[in-house]
């Protein structure tokens, strides 16, 4: 572990900010500093496809969202890491999709989190195949 000057080990911190300046919603946190020692997770874009690489769920968009984020689970957890620990999360939705039916198969996978991360969300026209309705990618961070 890493020492401070003083002696002492230097711990890491997460913390989640929410300004009086700005808006305050539930569903995410506007700004999170990261101090101290800790780990940082980078998840590349998640699709809807299995291990085997079959794309689930085809015009389904609350099935497709299912899967990215059991593919973000397991990422995770092979990183040592857990869906708590994640800070920032991007979605791209395909333009026409529901942002409703993703929403509320991410609030099932997520639940009610005290600290929620900070979201980005995007309407593109196309992913990388034609089937993909929703793709996310995320950053962890687990403080030591």
């Amino acid at each position: 572990m890493t020492q401070n000057p003083e002696g002492g080990p230097i711990h890491g911190s997460v913390h989640h900010l929410n300004p009086e300046t700005l808006h305050k919603n539930p569903a995410f946190t506007q700004v999170i500093n990261v101090t101290g020692s800790a780990r940082t997770i980078y998840i590349g874009g998640q699709d809807a496809v299995d291990a085997q690489g079959n794309i689930v769920g085809k015009g389904d968009l609350a099935a497709q969202t299912q899967q990215v984020l059991l593919n973000l689970r397991n990422a995770l957890a092979a990183a040592d890491a857990k869906p708590e620990h994640i800070i920032k999360w991007n979605v791209y939705l395909v333009q026409g999709q529901s942002l409703q039916a993703g929403f509320t198969a991410f609030q099932q996978f997520w639940g009610y989190q005290p600290d929620p991360p900070t979201i980005t969300g995007i309407y593109v026209s196309a992913l990388a195949h034609p089937d993909f309705l929703v793709e996310m990618d995320a950053i962890a961070v687990v403080p030591f």
